[in-house]
């Protein structure tokens, strides 16, 4: 392994993707974007897709900028989006169908119907895995009640950075974090759970090995490396594929006792642990059990984040006032706060649509004043997020018989430093903020595991210590909190 190892991430989020060139060397990493470019889901006869070819031109063309840019070599590439989503190859190995996006409504009431053949409690108990209403199991009983063409034909199911990942080399595998989201995988077998997706007349011989993060996939396939003028032999690294995965892999933490929040579109608020909970109070808080590096588990709450600012502000936009989030934060940092408050998880905020609508509903509802201007609105959605936090770090606090301090926030959320403030004010706990591109980075530290420049996740994480800042706020409570927080407990239980 050279001394400066280079690596290129791809990362997918809600509403652009990027390709990183990241190198580390004595001890630093250091990221360079060479590509950014909208990520959005297409609308076809009334259904979300993932845009999924245009997408893999974007893939094409970042790994032939990273690569002029690294000399024409790198150590590894790997790819990582959210989890659930899916494509369904032939035995052919050709694409049979866009792959839908999760915040299409096809999976609109099929939960009840899945439970009413497999128990609640048995799907739990088979999968560890929290339940959203667009999980792959979800999505897989729609096609099947949907008497679903592609899926009858499907030779093999690849979740979305597989798909990438086989378009690269030819090698049909799924990593680990991604799998383990599905709510089709058994972590305590080790293995999908067979038995639970044939009660349901879901096919199983489709399903594809899983693979650990850091396994080398294959090299690029002939026909790319002729394509963009790379050099033979460039290898295809699965970090964790799934992004939280790969962000949680970058917080700047050793040891125990802490506690994070991968933040961005959703918030995911969790733990490591070494095995999978799964057990009565794990069910009754909702928590999940998803794949970690390094043999760990990802325990976590699925928090619906910021996507309620991206809605709302792509709703303004749409009615032609184009306001930047760092305007709309200064807004609602002006306006009163804990005045009105929401349930960020109920589900009337999952799909697109008029967000600020829905939150003055929600409001109107609930009996609360309902907030006017823009500013109260985003601060609103904001309140609710940092209080919902403090719920699930009780929860936590609660199943762990330890108080988790401090807060590590990573990811692109920790741009909003007002959301920061008011996780560590009502929380009561010190939130560590940074780095912003932990999902990037992640993905690059477990390439580096995977072949051999880092020894373990530790070092990785010493790495992120040493190379990013990192911004400290110190919790500051209040009355108004506390009666916010009151009222909260009760608009969700």
């Amino acid at each position: 392994m050279a001394a400066d190892s280079k690596f290129l991430a791809f990362d997918f989020g809600a509403e652009s993707g990027r390709a990183l060139l990241c190198s580390i060397k004595d001890g630093k990493i250091d990221l360079q974007e060479v590509h950014r470019f909208t990520h959005r889901p297409v609308m076809t006869l009334g259904h979300l897709h993932w845009n999924v070819l245009e997408q893999f031109e974007n893939i094409k063309y970042g790994l032939k900028l990273g690569l002029e840019k690294a000399g024409g070599r790198v150590d590894g590439v790997g790819v990582d989006t959210w989890g659930v989503d899916f494509g369904l190859l032939g035995e052919d190995g050709e694409l049979l169908a866009m792959p839908s996006h999760y915040r299409d409504t096809r999976t609109d009431g099929i939960m009840d119907e899945v439970f009413s053949i497999v128990g609640r409690e048995e799907v739990f108990e088979r999968t560890g895995i929290q339940f959203l209403p667009f999980n792959t199991l979800y999505q897989l009983y729609a096609m099947v009640k949907s008497n679903s063409t592609a899926l009858k034909h499907a030779s093999k199911l690849l979740f979305m950075p597989d798909l990438f990942h086989y378009w690269l080399t030819g090698k049909q595998v799924s990593e680990f974090s991604i799998a383990s989201t599905s709510q089709c995988y058994d972590p305590r077998v080790g293995d999908w759970a067979y038995g639970m997706l044939k009660g349901l007349g879901i096919q199983t011989d489709m399903l594809p090995k899983v693979v650990q993060p850091g396994t080398a996939i294959g090299p690029l396939v002939d026909s790319l490396v002729d394509e963009i003028g790379a050099g033979a032999g460039v290898p295809v690294i699965a970090p964790a594929a799934h992004d939280t995965g790969s962000a949680v892999a970058a917080v700047p933490a050793t040891g125990k006792g802490h506690a994070y929040i991968s933040s961005g579109t959703w918030s995911l608020m969790g733990v490591e642990i070494d095995e999978p909970m799964i057990n009565q109070k794990s069910l009754a808080m909702s928590f999940t059990n998803e794949g970690g590096v390094d043999g760990k588990y990802r325990f976590l709450k699925n928090i619906m984040g910021l996507w309620l600012v991206q809605e709302c502000r792509r709703t303004w936009a749409a009615a032609g006032e184009n306001i930047s989030y760092a305007d709309l934060t200064a807004m609602a940092e002006n306006a009163e706060g804990f005045v009105s408050i929401i349930d960020p998880d109920d589900g009337a905020f999952l799909a697109p649509g008029d967000m600020p609508q829905r939150i003055q509903d929600f409001c109107a509802r609930s009996g609360q004043r309902v907030p006017q201007t823009k500013g109260e609105i985003v601060r609103c959605a904001l309140d609710s997020l940092a209080l919902r936090y403090r719920y699930t770090i009780e929860c936590l606090d609660e199943m762990f018989g330890i108080r988790h301090d401090p807060i590590h926030i990573v990811g692109g959320g920790t741009q909003n430093k007002l959301l920061c403030k008011l996780a560590a004010d009502t929380t009561g706990r010190t939130v560590v903020a940074g780095p912003v591109e932990a999902t990037a980075i992640g993905n690059v530290l477990v390439q580096a595991m995977g072949v051999g420049a880092l020894k373990s996740l530790d070092d990785a994480r010493r790495i992120v210590i040493d190379s990013c800042d990192l911004e400290r706020y110190e919790a500051q409570g209040s009355a108004d909190i506390d009666r916010a927080y009151r009222l909260f407990v009760d608009l969700i239980n």
